[in-house]
């Protein structure tokens, strides 16, 4: 049996060129589409026969694998080179941003400045204010101290707090020193916010002022309402003594510790207790005599025999006092 050229006992013929080019076209078909996504492609088109077309070369494709080999191919590279060149050329010329290059000087420092703060009081606005002078006596040829004022969010060295900011001082070749203040609005108005910079004197003067707080913040609590209840969140008040009270009566001696205490006075302005009513007599009518007791009910049975008690004498003492009826006790 005859066998071609360098094939083995028991194996199948060895590949044709044509066998070994469809090996080799499928092994590179998988290794781009490991490397490459055709979802992404935005010529990449599959129609509904089934097959791929390249919507910018206008060529159809049977498989994933031909289309990328298209896609390295002369033809769908020098489209890509003319579709970009003619959307460079129609696109509107826009004006790029100007960015200002600054360049950091490297300078060697020489030490912190010396520096005096002042603090003052406007007593007819109500204002307060600090005055800074920093002296500068090696600062460089032609250059002014700056200023600004950072707030307490920007700088890293401490922990923020939104209660103070920083007022920052720079001249070369000294260090930047910061001073912290209170976290009020700066009155910037021309007379109270002003910055001179001595050159003979090499002293730097700087004067701010803050503004008053609103009135709202100073207002006084709330008194208390008319039914006695206070505000809430507010302490209760203690109750004003009454007017014209008498004082307490003194504390008793130390050797009579069961003394009886004086009767307090009585307030002026204040009526007399009225007499005892409960066993006294009863005060007189108008007309001067005491009216009769009532007559007691006539009949037979066990109150026909009852005999009303004697008249009190009632009335105040000296009083004559009129005869009683002839027909009481009959």
């Amino acid at each position: 049996m005859d066998r071609e050229w360098g094939s083995k006992p028991g194996s199948g013929g060895a590949a044709s060129a044509q066998n070994e080019a469809i090996d080799r076209r499928e092994r590179l078909r998988r290794l781009a589409l490991e490397t490459i996504d055709l979802a992404k492609d935005p010529y990449f088109m599959r129609n509904h026969l089934g097959s791929y077309e390249c919507k910018l070369c206008l060529t159809l494709h049977n498989n994933e694998g031909n289309y990328l080999a298209h896609t390295q191919g002369k033809r769908h590279q020098t489209n890509l080179a003319k579709r970009a060149a003619r959307e460079a050329k129609e696109a509107p010329a826009q004006p790029q941003p100007h960015k200002r290059k600054v360049s950091v000087r490297k300078t060697v420092k020489i030490g912190r400045p010396g520096y005096r703060v002042t603090k003052q009081y406007d007593p007819e606005t109500k204002q307060r204010s600090l005055l800074f002078q920093i002296e500068y006596p090696e600062i460089e040829d032609n250059t002014k101290p700056r200023h600004r004022v950072m707030s307490s969010y920007e700088q890293r060295m401490q922990p923020f707090d939104r209660r103070y900011q920083y007022l920052l001082f720079a001249a070369e070749p000294y260090e930047i020193i910061a001073f912290k203040v209170p976290s009020t609005e700066i009155d910037k108005s021309t007379p109270k916010f002003f910055s001179h910079w001595d050159p003979d004197s090499k002293m730097f003067t700087l004067q701010v002022y803050f503004k008053p707080k609103p009135p709202e913040a100073n207002k006084p609590q709330p008194a208390a309402a008319a039914n006695g209840t206070a505000a809430p969140g507010a302490p209760a008040r203690p109750l004003p003594p009454p007017p014209h009270a008498p004082p307490p009566p003194p504390p008793p001696p130390q050797g009579l510790p069961n003394a009886p205490r004086a009767p307090l006075p009585p307030a002026s302005g204040s009526l007399p207790p009225p007499p005892p009513m409960v066993n006294g007599p009863r005060p007189m009518p108008p007309g001067g005599t005491a009216p009769p007791p009532p007559l007691p009910p006539g009949g037979s049975g066990t109150m026909s025999n009852f005999l009303p008690r004697p008249p009190i004498p009632q009335g105040f003492p000296g009083q004559q006092m009129p005869p009683p009826p002839h027909n009481m006790g009959q």
